[in-house]
């Protein structure tokens, strides 16, 4: 006996529907993802922006950006999301005690988890560690550090950016955490800018996927402009 195909209803409302709104690649749909407080994450939408923030699909907002933490701005964010947040807080220039204590401030606040940069020494890691409750996710930019060691000192999630070689730097990362060994690590990783790209990472080991969402935003108002120049009947 053939088993009945599974259909999904889809319950759109007249202000946000799936056209309305800024959709993830469903091909992420392909990744494990992972769990954080109970909620299973596969994409994440990397962004600062708060009206894209607000109108999209994504599992979980990636807010980290290139200047000193502020958690002004990340209160910001966290007012308009409706998934977890993974607030940056530095690890860079802002280490120590400072990026320790944005860490807790992040984790009172709500975020679902805190990034540190990929210079982040050893003591700020400990130190961070030791102040919050909620995960912590370091940023591999390249082949040098000990990545189990980095775990031990309590690293939960490993955040590829590689460029171009981010498949590369998956499959180094993944080398270090066989899923039997270590059943709990997590990898994310930055997807391209294509399917087949985001379907590389994936294989390569990722469990969930990054897009950025630059840009985004502008694409989707140019074509819904573009609809209403065309669909007189509007007015």
């Amino acid at each position: 006996m053939e088993k009945p195909v599974k259909h999904i209803p889809n319950i759109d409302s007249t202000l946000r529907s799936r056209d309305s709104i800024i959709s993830m690649p469903k091909v992420i749909s392909k990744a494990s993802g992972f769990m954080i407080k109970g909620r299973r994450i596969k994409s994440i939408l990397y962004s600062n922006d708060v009206t894209v923030i607000s109108n999209t699909n994504a599992d979980a907002i990636l807010n980290v950006y290139p200047f000193t933490a502020d958690m002004a701005i990340l209160e910001s964010i966290l007012n308009v999301a409706r998934m977890p947040v993974l607030a940056g807080i530095g690890g860079g220039l802002t280490s120590g005690i400072r990026c320790a204590t944005n860490g807790m401030t992040a984790d009172q606040k709500g975020a679902s988890a805190v990034v540190l940069n990929g210079p982040v020494d050893e003591k700020t890691i400990k130190l961070v560690d030791s102040y919050i409750d909620v995960p912590i996710i370091y940023t591999v930019l390249d082949y040098e550090r000990d990545l189990v060691s980095l775990h031990k000192m309590g690293v939960d999630i490993f955040n590829v950016a590689g460029g171009k070689d981010t498949a590369k730097l998956v499959r180094h990362v993944k080398s270090f955490f066989p899923v039997d060994e270590y059943p709990d690590v997590a990898i994310i990783a930055s997807g391209g800018k294509n399917e087949e790209s985001i379907l590389e990472t994936i294989e390569a080991g990722a469990n969930a996927i990054t897009v950025t969402g630059y840009g985004l935003a502008e694409e989707l108002f140019h074509k819904k402009m573009q609809h209403y120049r065309e669909d007189h009947e509007l007015y």
